[in-house]
C-alpha cells in the first residue's frame, strides 16, 4: 500500500493553494472579450472613420469653391462678350453711320458720349484705319492706342475684348476723372509681399475694339474695374446666393491688380471695404508668379478662408491680376469639430450603456467558474460535502456545475467504499502473504526466462551495431572504387567486369545490412502512411533548402492550390521534394526562377494530387533523360551518389503514383509527382 505522505500533489490541488496569476485569470479573459471591441477595436473603427470624413468634408469644400470660381469666370467672360457686342452693334448702327456721313466732329462726340453714358462705359471713341482719333468725348484726349494689341487686331479687321492695364498717364489722357477712379491707396496688410510703394495708380480695364461698319476705322471702349464695386458684388450674388452657406460663414469676391485688392467685398471693419490691401505671399507666388490656379485654405486680410484664385491675362500674354472667390472657414470647421464631438459624445454615451451590460452578462460567467474553483479548493483540503449547488441557471456552466456535484457526490461514495475496502484488505493481507511466498516461487522461474530474453536483446542490439559499423567500410570501399575509376579514366573499361561484380557484391552487403537493421529494429522501417494535404509537406520542405536559395539568385515562386488529402507518408514525400529541389536549384548556379505548383488532378479516373517542380536552369538532353532514375546514374561527377531520383521513384511508386519529367537543354527542367488520395 503507498504511505499517505507520498500523495502526489495534482493540479486541482495546486490550485487550491496558491490563487492563479491575474493574467490567467478567467474574470480577466472574460473581462478582455467583454471589453475589447467596445473599448480598442471600436475607437480605433471610428477614428479611421471619423479621420476619412474629415478628409473627404475637406475635399468637398474645396470642390464647392472650385465651382463657384468657375462662375466667377464665365462672368467675367460674359462681361467681355457683351461689352464686345455692345460696341460692334453701336459701330454697325443706322444711328452711327448717319453721323459719319454728316461728318460733324462736334456731333458725332456728342454722340459718342451719349453712347458711352447709356452702355455703361468709362470711355469710347472713334479712329480711323490709320490709328488717327477722329472723334472722342469732350476732354478726352486718348494717347498711344496704337500699342494696345486689341487697337491692332479692330483696324486689321478682328474685333476683340481683352482685359488690359492702363498706366496713371494713360487714364488721365482719357479722363482725368477716370486717373482719380483707378488710384487706390494701399493698405498694410498682413502675410502680403513687402514693398515701399503707398499707391497704386493703375487700371484694370476691360479693353474692346472691333471695326466699324464698311471699313471706317474703329470703335475702341473701355470699362474701368477699380472701384466697380456693381461688378464684383454682382459675382457674389451669383456666386453665394442666400443659404448657399453654412450657418455664420459669408462668401467674398475680388478682383486684384497684381496682388492688390483693385475691388472686393471683403471688410476691413463693418461697413469698410478692403481696397488696397494686398494678397499674401504664398498666394501670389503661386497664382501670379507660377500660373497656377489656388484651391485651398488662404489667409485673406484678417482670417483664413476656403479660397480659389485664378490669375488674369491681358492682351500681352501677361498675368496682370487675379479673380478670386471665397468663403469663411471658421464656422465650416466648427460644424466639422461639433459633428465630430457628436460622434464621440455617442459613443461615450454607448459605451457607459453597454458596458454595465456586458459586465453584467460576463459576471454571470466568471462568478460560477469562480465558485466550481472555491469548491475543488474546500474538497482538497478534505471537506468532501462540499457543494457548488449553482441554481436559478440552466445554460452551460450551470450544467458543468451540476454534473461537477454529481461527480463529487461520486467521489464521496466511493472514498466511503474505499474505506470499507482498506479494512476488508487488511483482513486479507495474512492470506496474501502466503500467496505471495508461493508467487515468489513462480517468480524466481519467470526470472530465468526474463534473463534468457535479456541476452536474446543484446544478441539484437549487437546485430544492429555491426550492421551499423559494416555500413561505414563498405562506404569507403564504394567511394574509393569510384575514385579509382575516376582515376583510370578510359583505362576502367578494361576491367568494367571486375568492377561490376564488385559494386554487385558492395551491393549484396548492402542488403545484408538492411535485412539485418530490420530484424534488429523492425520498428524504424515499419511503413506509416498518414493522410496530409502536400502543401504542408511544400511548406516545411523550403526552409531545409533556404540555405541553398539564399547562396545564388534564384527567384522561389508558390503557387500552392491543392486541398486533397493524399495516402503517403509524410516523411518519405518530403525525402522525394527535397531531392527534386535540391537538384532544381544546383541546375541554376547563375540564379533563375524556381516554382512549385500543386493542383488537384484526377489520372485515369483515380483522384490524386499532383505537385510541380519547375526550374529554368541548364536543362537535360533527352539521352539524360531516359538515364535519371537509374541507380548510380549522376550528371554531377562527385557531387551526388546518383539514388535519389531513383529511390524518390520507387517510393512514389510504392504509394501508387508516378513522377514524370519534361526538360530541354537551356530550357529548364520540370518534374511532376502525381499521388493518389487517400481513401
Amino acid at each position: 500500500m503507498r504511505d499517505a505522505s507520498d500523495t502526489v500533489e495534482t493540479p486541482v490541488t495546486a490550485l487550491a493553494k496558491s490563487r492563479l496569476p491575474w493574467r490567467k485569470s478567467v474574470r480577466v479573459r472574460l473581462l478582455s472579450i467583454a471589453l475589447l471591441p467596445m473599448l480598442v477595436v471600436m475607437p480605433l473603427f471610428l477614428g479611421l472613420v471619423a479621420a476619412n470624413w474629415s478628409s473627404r468634408f475637406d475635399r468637398l469644400l474645396i470642390a464647392k469653391v472650385n465651382g463657384e470660381l468657375t462662375i466667377a469666370h464665365q462672368f467675367l467672360s460674359a462681361l467681355r462678350e457683351l461689352s464686345s457686342e455692345r460696341v460692334a452693334a453701336l459701330g454697325a448702327s443706322a444711328a452711327f453711320a448717319k453721323m459719319q456721313a454728316d461728318g460733324d466732329s462736334t456731333q458725332m462726340a456728342a454722340f459718342l458720349e451719349t453712347e458711352r453714358v447709356r452702355l455703361g462705359f468709362d470711355f469710347l471713341y472713334h479712329v480711323d484705319p490709320n490709328g488717327t482719333v477722329l472723334s472722342a468725348p469732350p476732354d478726352s484726349m486718348p494717347s498711344e492706342h496704337m500699342k494696345w494689341p486689341v487697337v491692332r487686331a479692330a483696324i486689321n479687321g478682328q474685333g476683340t475684348t481683352e482685359v488690359d492695364i492702363f498706366q496713371a498717364d494713360d487714364l488721365t489722357a482719357l479722363s482725368p476723372t477716370l486717373a482719380d477712379m483707378a488710384r487706390i491707396k494701399l493698405v498694410p496688410t498682413k502675410a502680403a509681399l513687402p514693398t515701399t510703394r503707398t499707391f497704386e495708380p493703375r487700371g484694370m480695364v476691360v479693353h474692346t475694339a472691333t471695326p466699324v461698319k464698311g471699313g471706317q476705322g474703329v470703335l475702341v471702349a473701355g470699362t474701368l474695374l477699380n472701384r466697380n464695386l456693381k461688378f464684383i458684388d454682382t459675382i457674389n450674388d451669383l456666386v453665394y446666393p442666400a443659404a448657399s452657406l453654412t450657418e455664420g460663414s459669408r462668401g467674398t469676391a475680388t478682383l486684384f491688380l497684381e496682388d492688390v485688392r483693385i475691388s472686393t467685398n471683403v471688410r476691413l471693419f463693418e461697413n469698410v471695404r478692403a481696397l488696397g490691401t494686398r494678397v499674401s505671399v504664398e498666394v501670389r507666388s503661386s497664382v501670379l508668379d507660377q500660373g497656377h490656379v489656388w484651391l485651398d485654405r488662404a489667409f485673406v486680410v484678417n482670417d483664413w478662408y476656403i479660397s480659389a484664385y485664378e490669375p488674369i491675362i491681358d492682351s500681352f500674354g501677361a498675368r496682370v491680376g487675379m479673380l478670386y472667390v471665397g468663403f469663411l472657414d471658421s464656422p465650416f470647421r466648427a460644424a466639422k469639430a461639433r459633428t465630430l464631438w457628436m460622434i464621440a459624445a455617442g459613443f461615450v454615451v454607448l459605451i457607459a450603456l453597454s458596458v454595465p451590460i456586458f459586465l453584467r452578462v460576463a459576471r454571470g460567467i466568471f462568478h460560477p467558474l469562480e465558485d466550481m474553483v472555491a469548491t475543488i479548493g474546500k474538497v482538497e483540503q478534505g471537506d468532501l460535502g462540499a457543494r457548488s449547488r449553482s441554481i436559478g441557471n440552466d445554460d452551460e456552466i450551470a450544467q458543468v456545475s451540476g454534473h461537477l456535484d454529481l461527480l463529487l457526490d461520486r467521489v464521496q461514495q466511493r472514498d466511503r467504499e474505499q474505506r470499507n475496502w482498506a479494512r476488508e484488505l487488511n483482513d486479507r493481507v495474512d492470506e496474501r502473504t502466503r500467496e505471495l511466498r508461493e508467487a515468489n516461487q513462480r517468480l524466481e522461474a519467470t526470472t530465468k526466462q526474463l534473463v534468457v530474453s535479456e541476452k536474446l536483446a543484446a544478441v539484437g542490439e549487437i546485430t544492429a551495431g555491426i550492421a551499423h559499423e559494416i555500413n561505414n567500410p563498405i562506404a569507403v570501399i564504394q567511394g574509393n572504387l569510384d575514385v579509382i575509376r575516376e582515376e583510370l579514366g578510359a583505362g576502367a573499361d578494361a576491367m568494367k567486369v571486375e568492377f561490376g561484380l564488385i559494386y554487385e557484391q558492395v551491393h549484396l552487403i548492402n542488403i545484408l545490412v538492411n535485412k539485418l537493421l530490420q530484424f534488429a529494429r523492425p520498428e524504424e522501417y515499419a511503413g506509416v502512411i498518414d493522410q496530409h494535404v502536400p502543401n504542408e509537406v511544400v511548406n516545411d520542405c523550403i526552409p531545409l533548402v533556404q540555405h541553398l536559395l539564399n547562396k545564388v539568385q534564384i527567384t522561389l515562386e508558390l503557387d500552392l492550390r491543392a486541398d486533397r488529402l493524399v495516402a503517403m507518408n509524410r516523411t518519405e514525400l518530403q525525402q522525394v521534394l527535397i531531392n527534386l529541389l535540391v537538384n532544381a536549384i544546383h541546375a541554376m548556379p547563375d540564379g533563375g526562377r524556381l516554382l512549385l505548383r500543386s493542383v488537384n488532378h484526377d489520372h485515369e479516373g483515380v483522384e490524386g494530387v499532383e505537385v510541380e517542380v519547375t526550374d529554368t536552369g541548364s536543362g537535360m538532353t533527352a539521352q539524360v533523360i531516359d538515364n535519371i532514375f537509374d541507380p548510380f546514374f549522376t550528371t554531377k561527377q562527385s557531387e551526388g551518389t546518383g539514388l535519389g531520383l531513383s529511390i524518390s521513384q520507387k517510393l512514389v511508386s510504392r504509394s501508387g503514383g508516378h513522377i514524370r519529367v519534361k526538360s530541354k537543354p537551356g530550357s529548364g527542367t520540370s518534374f511532376n509527382i502525381w499521388v493518389p488520395c487517400t481513401e
